[in-house]
């Protein structure tokens, strides 16, 4: 076993490109479906600095998805069981887990600057508006996920501006909400799917409180996100 870790990925990008990625920080908003697996991709690719924001605790519901659920972690806090499993990957990055929510209670507590990249992977669409704004007014580049919910087919997840997705009702919404703010002069990329929702549910079986989603959906969404990071330091 090589005893660096990240040997390959400094082979591919080159020494100065791997050099600026161990030296970046990244802010990742939300660890669940998608923050879990950008955050284990950049690094295993070798970022040097990520800081976890998310207020929950591991769920049984959550293991289908999320990389730091297991039966093992149920009850933990999120932040906690995916540094702890970040740092058996690279004991010698800088990895933050900050326990609590953005809001517009706590988004005083965060200074964005600090970050060279922003993920939003958050599922509340007040705080998900919130973070867009304040992070496209950051000097950091933001990158966000639109939304995972009920999607199935892997070949329908796109990259686009934020302004030119399609056929997601929560990016539909979230414009609505910034045009109705005076908020239409930022621009950032979106992951998002334009699979048609369903219009029937897939079994008879009563209708779930909340919307389902799958690994290999979430999955994609965070690892493209990853994936555009180090595009940009590349």
């Amino acid at each position: 076993m090589p005893t660096d870790a990240t040997l390959r990925s400094r082979m591919l990008m080159g020494d100065e490109a791997f050099d600026r990625l161990r030296n970046a920080h990244v802010g990742i908003f939300g660890i669940g479906g998608v923050g879990s697996w950008c955050a284990e991709a950049l690094v295993r690719t070798g970022l040097g600095q990520i800081t976890l924001i998310d207020a929950d605790t591991v769920a049984e519901s959550n293991i289908n998805r999320q990389l730091c659920a297991t039966v093992q972690t149920i009850g933990q806090a999120k932040v906690d069981a995916m540094r702890q499993r970040l740092l058996q990957i690279a004991p010698d990055a800088l990895i933050v887990g900050r326990q609590t929510f953005f809001d517009s209670a706590t988004a005083h507590l965060f200074d964005l600057d600090e970050f060279d990249f922003i993920v939003d992977a958050i599922d509340s669409v007040e705080s998900k508006v919130l973070l867009i704004r304040q992070a496209a007014a950051a000097r950091g580049k933001l990158f966000s996920s639109m939304g995972a919910a009920l999607k199935t087919d892997p070949t329908r997840i796109r990259v686009a501006d934020f302004w030119d997705v399609h056929g997601c009702p929560l990016a539909h919404k979230l414009r609505k909400i910034l045009r109705r703010q005076a908020a239409t002069d930022m621009h950032f990329a979106a992951v998002f799917s334009d699979e048609p929702r369903p219009t029937t549910a897939p079994s008879p079986s009563p209708r779930p409180t909340a919307n389902g989603s799958l690994a290999h959906i979430t999955g994609i969404f965070g690892l493209t996100i990853a994936g555009l990071i180090v595009q940009e330091i590349l």
